[in-house]
């Protein structure tokens, strides 16, 4: 009931506004907007019932928001080096980045059990560096980064994950020749570059990445990827745009052809002629090549330049849209099979078998202008983005026919629905990420944030709730109900293994051996110990931080002056950090995390003699 009253407000509110600038509201347009203020109310106290994690794209986090309402609560550092966490600054997070201060985070996606999200870990791939990392739900921090992964060109078709997190996918984006490292004239690209589609294995109990497959592919450009599930479960499939193998000006040369392709990879065979032996060694990794290990990948035709591929909640059909047309295409899963079965192909594609297009697809739902990607409802409604139309469009599996549309602003990329990519999707919000947002918000110079727009899909008619904008660049998220996360907001002392890490200040040490100086030193409101630190210039300095707090939101932050340090420790939490006192004089560090009435007396000294 908390709402209705709420709900009042904003009614007499946005009433109040209209009079006030000489405009009358319709009572459609007073009735809509209370409607859309009470469905994102989430008042002053309360929660949001869902996560969103949507990617930063090339600022290297990942932003986490709730729904409805819409704000932002946090960011995850990933690729890039982060000040206001110390992200990038202590050891262990800086050995993770492996001298890396950048990557295009591009697609998130949460693990799953039974092809549920089961919000044990969120994985992200960097489409500049080939990496993939992990980050673990129970405190939002990234725990691992995997690569540059060998023979991978621009990580792009990842990180879609199997039914029980058996793989990530991945893939390359740009063609190179290998093993990288090799050159080869670009007028050779159609014989001699090759794209690969690869699997991330992911340790079921821990979560470790390392690579599993990899597969030598067309140089074509592979996009967009999706896990079966159902009936499709063990195949995984990805899109792929310039299956004319052609170089310059692509806008032109790689869109000559009527259609493109779905690559569908059968992951289990794959694995298993891993296993049998049949892969090559190139950069360390197995790759499988289909001319000698036929049955693992077929190609399916798609309509013009294909972005999005998205298997339904049922695992029945794979939906495929070309962005250059104006129709998706519905793919039966089971008539793919049959296809195979019967050997019914109409070409080859370096020993990659073409099926026969009539043979696989179910329909072509003539949806609107540059259909993208898909998203699913729990009615058995699909809602398919138009980058060119600016909407989305919800149309209706099995029967194909398209029952609504709605206008977003502006020029949608991808849409996230409720637990859209799981085999029980909610049904009940979509967000729509928009690449512009063409000043829908206060006036900010040039650079302009994307929009991101709340759309309610619980109706027979989808209605616009909330404009929201967002730092670069949002290209993919999920939306993952609150109550299944359970993070911890404390480390527990016990739960603390770091043979460094103090409790006690009668515990807080300098100890010098040779020019090495080892400090192992307590925060806690409102002081450092030690408080002071003596060493020579030229010795390496490591610092042990422990913050020895068990209480919620009490973090300390380590900044040194003139010395580019700054990391915050959680509580419970150890950071290390480690420098060359290569400057005389005395520098002071201090609190940067605000902690207490006597925060700005949370301070120490560095002497460099």
């Amino acid at each position: 009931m908390k709402w209705l009253g709420a709900g009042a407000v904003c009614v007499a509110l946005l009433g109040f506004a209209l009079t006030s600038c000489g405009k009358q509201p319709s009572t459609a347009e007073l009735g809509g907007t209370a409607e859309a203020a009470a469905a994102t109310y989430v008042a002053p106290g309360d929660t949001d019932e869902y996560y969103l994690f949507y990617s930063g794209g090339h600022s290297g986090n990942v932003y986490v928001a709730g729904v409805p309402s819409m704000r932002h609560i946090s960011t995850i550092p990933v690729f890039a080096p982060y000040p206001a966490t110390g992200y990038g600054f202590d050891e262990e997070s800086k050995k993770m980045l492996g001298g890396f201060t950048w990557g295009d985070v591009h697609h998130p996606a949460i693990s799953e059990t039974k092809g549920d999200y089961d919000g044990r870990w969120l994985f992200v791939n960097d489409n500049a560096n080939n990496r993939l990392a992990r980050i673990d739900l129970r405190d939002f921090k990234t725990k691992q980064i995997l690569g540059p992964m060998p023979n991978i060109s621009g990580y792009h078709g990842g990180s879609f994950v199997t039914p029980n997190t058996e793989y990530v996918l991945a893939a390359s984006r740009f063609s190179v020749p290998l093993p990288k490292g090799t050159v080869e004239p670009i007028e050779s690209y159609a014989t001699k570059y090759h794209g690969v589609v690869a699997g991330v294995k992911i340790d079921p109990t821990s979560g470790e990445m390392s690579v599993g497959f990899q597969i030598l592919m067309p140089p074509f450009n592979f996009d967009l990827g999706d896990a079966g599930k159902g009936p499709s479960e063990g195949w995984a499939f990805w899109t792929c745009y310039n299956s004319e193998r052609a170089t310059g000006k692509l806008e032109v040369t790689s869109t000559q052809k009527d259609r493109d392709y779905i690559a569908a990879v059968n992951w289990k065979e794959a694995e298993k002629a891993v296993a049998a032996g049949k892969a090559k060694m190139i950069s360390g990794v197995p790759v499988l090549d289909p001319k000698e290990v036929p049955g693992i990948v077929y190609f399916v035709p798609c309509s013009k330049s294909p972005h999005g591929v998205d298997v339904t909640p049922d695992g029945k059909y794979f939906i495929g849209s070309g962005k250059l047309q104006s129709i998706t295409t519905a793919f039966n899963v089971e008539k793919m099979l049959t296809t195979i079965q019967n050997k019914d192909f109409t070409g080859n594609e370096d020993g990659i078998p073409v099926l026969n297009y009539d043979k696989v697809k179910d329909a072509e739902v003539n949806v609107g202008l540059g259909p993208l990607h898909t998203q699913f409802d729990n009615e058995g409604n699909a809602y398919t983005s138009l980058f060119v139309e600016s909407a989305v469009a919800k149309w209706k599996l099995g029967t194909w026919e398209v029952l609504d549309k709605i206008p977003v602003t502006y020029n949608i990329g991808h849409l996230c629905a409720a637990e859209g990519d799981t085999v029980h999707p909610a049904g009940k919000y979509l967000v729509a990420l928009n690449k512009l947002s063409h000043g829908r918000h206060l006036n900010v110079g040039p650079s302009q944030p994307e929009c991101s727009q709340l759309i309610n899909i619980g109706g027979e008619k989808m209605k616009l709730l909330y404009d929201a904008f967002t730092e670069p660049e949002p290209h993919y998220a999920q939306m993952i109900k609150a109550d299944k996360l359970k993070p911890f907001e404390v480390y527990p002392k016990e739960s603390n293994k770091n043979p460094n890490a103090i409790w006690d200040v009668k515990d807080a040490s300098v100890v010098r051996s040779g020019n090495n100086v080892t400090v192992k030193l307590v925060a806690v409101r409102s002081s450092f110990e030690p408080n002071k630190i003596e060493v020579n210039k030229g010795d390496t300095v490591t610092i042990h931080i422990t913050n020895i707090e068990q209480t919620t939101d009490e973090l300390h932050g380590f900044g040194l002056l003139d010395y580019n340090i700054n990391v915050v420790i959680d509580p419970g939490e150890t950071k290390t950090i480690k420098f060359v006192a290569d400057k005389p004089g005395v520098f002071a560090y201090y609190c940067t995390n605000f902690c207490s009435a006597l925060h700005q007396e949370m301070q120490g000294y560095l002497l460099v003699k």
